[in-house]
């Protein structure tokens, strides 16, 4: 006797729930052809199962016909009804026809139980989430997860959990989000390469929301090119949608080419709803780029029109996605003032206060955007303040430094249009007030530690074995590093608890704690202009500067300082210095050149954008001998200036592979009455995290790995492996005080704007006050004598800066070593 229809259906129906949809196609069609003398409901059942693997596979038109058929058939059970009625809904989800959806599917739910009630619960809460009602979907999922749970079927189970995470995701909650899709997608990931793919579609999201777009990226296109091999359309034309969203802000060209790509393929389906959302992309794309061109003064892409804008916003409100189409008018908004047609662009709406945040976002900088182009500052400037605002609230909730810092990329186009118009205004106060927003955005929070969680130091140890091991090349692609990499992020994410919130400063509060000694110089970026606020005791003025011979000056300088710390001697020594020295010079007169006269023989605090952050300001003429701090803000430098008392304790840690390190560290030890001192086989990660959290000042010489992808995967290495800026942020008590004599780790990467992040930025998120690094390689022989002199001068109670500046000055050493924090 052959194989059955029922045996084929039940065959195929599991494969297509595996993601195996050839196999399930042929099963089906098999099924089909020797169920016609099987009776209705069978015939009914089989053709429901077909319509999904249809619907995955591209023929969405198909799909919907045989549902309907099936339903008018004769002879069929009210439960495969209620089946073939959760099917159509399912479709008609993915076509964005909500309505029709939210009937067939709660159809289905009145007349089902058991896991069958559950599947169609858990597409309806789709639906639910498109129309951003959460706590409706929320139900859903949660009953589904009971019955799923009750019913033994794990897998479902992770699927709903997953969903809930999505959920969250919407919310803008991307811990919770994290955390329950990570619970979730072992068990999903098991099941088969396409069930991974879909889990990885959804946590892609989280990651570019939460800024972490490279990483977003990657994921993107490889799900996408999952997809398309088991020619899952729909899911791959929505991986195209979300690297499209992705790569706007920062490749609007590729942008604008994937999303046309994704509408192609959703109109290929007929989910014209989901084609729209990738025309409102694409159109982003295009202002996107003709704008930049307006600003470099170029001619480039064309504005879209507003019949285009029109037309998006009209498709995607029909379709039930009134959020989209907002965010479409706001661009045809700022199109409109572009193409100087003021009376389009007043039809602004304006939003409900649980609109997304990041439309919240965008709302607020259009607006900022057109008062900017009226000429009316003091309007954009709060419009800007208003967002980031909003901005802040969401940031509040979240401790761990990475989260932080990528959640800026939100606040780039504001804090850059709030910046221009503060600089517009000439006034001291408000460039200031402006400074401090920028410089504040991404730690303004003070993280709660978690308690040690040991699978993420087993994490962190195979990670240290796989750095050993693997080239640079290999340690960027290696999948098992990729693997510990992301459980390390997402422990920390979902482990470090937010803190007290650390208060901004105002300018008269400034001049009134500086003392006649000290100026502080606050360097500002409009996106068109750099500009200096010098304040003092007794004034505060605002300096225009050459920012084009400051970008000129400083294209090439990391190259010029890492060959003239290897070439020291021979005949191009004094040709490499020569260079440097022309070079220093041009960024000495462009940087402080103009303000010499204000500030005299001041000691400064210094505080940047993220531009500027690889510029050595301790080897400009101007600052020779100069105490002098880089401050991640003012506000924090106010906040957390050191004490000689808190010199209590000192501990030093040397590395491998260091010629002369065991000879710095005991040079500089030699300064201090009783200092713990790790050497050889002693320095290991563990000892030197825990010395770390039980000394005032820590030393470390050693080789050093920047990360500029997330340089809290930069470290140094010790005797058992790399000691990583993740070890670093969980330090419950870090030292006041840290030098790293370390090439590399005074490097920063500039993600968004404003910020740099780097190892100095990982320690004073930490808690450490103030670092001593340099942004560029020095040789072994001058860090060993230049911070051996540093520590004469800490031992004797100066503060870290003035010790730093002082010892420049007695061993006749120019180097890039410079104090980060609060140095004085």
């Amino acid at each position: 006797m052959g194989t059955t229809a029922r045996e084929l259906y039940e065959r195929g129906r599991d494969a297509s729930n595996a993601q195996r949809y050839a196999a399930a196609r042929r099963l089906l069609e098999r099924a089909s052809a020797r169920a016609t003398d099987a009776g209705a409901d069978l015939q009914s059942r089989i053709a429901g199962t077909m319509a999904y693997v249809l619907a995955q596979t591209g023929e969405a038109a198909r799909a919907e016909a045989l549902c309907r058929e099936a339903l008018d058939r004769d002879g069929v059970s009210a439960e495969t009804q209620a089946i073939v009625a959760g099917q159509l809904g399912l479709l008609f989800t993915r076509a964005g026809r909500l309505d029709d959806a939210d009937e067939m599917l709660t159809r289905a739910i009145t007349s089902l139980s058991g896991t069958a009630r559950a599947n169609c619960l858990l597409n309806r809460s789709l639906v639910h989430m498109h129309r951003r009602a959460f706590a409706a979907s929320t139900a859903d999922l949660e009953q589904a997860v009971t019955i799923y749970e009750a019913e033994g079927d794990a897998a479902a189970a992770a699927e709903a959990r997953h969903n809930l995470g999505y959920t969250a995701l919407l919310r803008g909650d991307l811990v919770e989000a994290l955390e329950l899709m990570a619970r979730s997608r072992p068990v999903i990931a098991a099941g088969s390469p396409e069930g991974a793919a879909m889990s990885d579609l959804d946590r892609a999201e989280v990651l570019r929301d939460a800024g972490l777009v490279d990483e977003a990226e990657r994921l993107l296109d490889s799900v996408a090119t999952t997809f398309g091999a088991a020619r899952m359309r729909q899911s791959q034309a929505e991986a195209e949608y979300h690297l499209a969203r992705s790569l706007v802000r920062h490749d609007p060209a590729r942008a604008e080419g994937v999303a046309r790509s994704a509408a192609r393929r959703f109109r290929a389906l007929g989910a014209e709803s989901w084609a729209a959302r990738s025309d409102a992309i694409r159109l982003d794309a295009r202002l996107a780029m003709a704008l930049a061109h307006d600003r470099r003064g170029g001619r480039g892409a064309a504005l879209p029109t507003a019949a285009e804008f029109a037309a998006t916003v009209e498709t995607l409100s029909t379709c039930g996605f009134p959020a989209e189409a907002t965010a479409v008018r706001f661009s045809a908004a700022l199109a409109a003032d572009q193409r100087g047609e003021p009376d389009a662009a007043e039809r602004i709406p304006r939003l409900a206060r649980d609109s997304p945040t990041p439309l919240r976002l965008r709302a607020a900088e259009v607006r900022a955007a057109r008062a900017q182009a009226r000429g009316r500052s003091a309007e954009a400037r709060r419009h800007a303040a208003h967002g980031l605002d909003l901005l802040s609230d969401w940031q509040r909730s979240f401790g761990a430094l990475d989260l932080q810092v990528s959640l800026a990329m939100h606040g780039t186009g504001l804090i850059f249009r709030g910046l221009a118009a503060a600089g517009d205004s000439r006034v001291p106060a408000i460039l200031f007030d402006w400074s401090e927003r920028a410089r504040h955005l991404s730690q303004q929070v003070a993280p709660v530690r978690p308690p040690r969680d040991g699978h993420l130091a087993d994490d962190l140890a195979a990670l240290r074995m796989l750095r050993t091991d693997l080239s640079g090349t290999e340690w960027t692609t290696d999948p098992r590093v990729r693997a510990l990499r992301d459980r390390v992020r997402d422990r920390q994410w979902t482990e470090t608890g937010a803190g007290d919130l650390r208060p901004r400063v105002t300018l008269d509060e400034l001049r009134a704690s500086l003392d006649p000694d000290t100026a502080v110089l606050s360097y500002v970026f409009t996106g068109a202009s750099l500009l200096c606020l010098v304040t003092t005791a007794d004034a505060s003025r605002i300096v225009d500067l050459d920012w084009p011979e400051v970008k000129l000056a400083s294209d090439g300088l990391r190259a010029d300082l890492d060959v003239s710390a290897a070439i020291r001697s021979g005949p191009m020594a004094e040709v490499v210095a020569r260079a440097l020295d022309d070079r220093m010079l041009r960024l000495d007169e462009a940087l402080l050149g103009p303000l010499r006269t204000a500030i005299g023989t001041r000691r400064l605090v210094l505080t940047v954008p993220g531009l500027l952050a690889g510029i050595p300001w301790a080897m400009l003429p101007t600052n020779h001998a100069r105490p002098f701090t880089l401050a991640t803000s003012v506000s924090r430098w106010m906040q957390e200036r050191p004490t000689t008392a808190q010199m209590r304790s000192v501990g030093f840690a040397g590395g491998p592979r260091v010629p002369r390190a065991v000879e710095e560290v005991h040079a500089a030890a030699s300064a201090w009455p009783d200092p713990a001192v790790l050497i050889g086989e002693n320095a290991r990660v563990d000892a030197v995290t825990d010395l770390a959290g039980r000394v005032d000042l820590l030393h470390i010489a050693a080789h050093g790995h920047h990360a500029v992808d997330n340089p809290l995967f930069a470290g140094f290495e010790l005797a058992d492996g790399t000691l990583f800026g993740y070890d670093v942020d969980l330090i419950p008590h870090a030292p006041g005080t840290v030098v790293l004599s370390a090439c590399e780790l005074g490097h920063s990467s500039v993600r968004w704007g404003e910020e740099a992040l780097g190892m100095t930025r990982v320690w004073l998120h930490a808690g450490t006050r103030s670092v001593i690094a340099a942004p560029a390689v020095v040789s072994d022989d001058i860090a060993s004598t230049l911070l051996a002199a540093v520590h004469l001068g800490l031992s004797r109670g100066e503060s870290p800066a003035v010790a730093l500046a002082a010892a420049s000055e007695a061993t006749g050493h120019r180097t890039p070593f410079q104090c980060h924090g609060s140095g004085f």
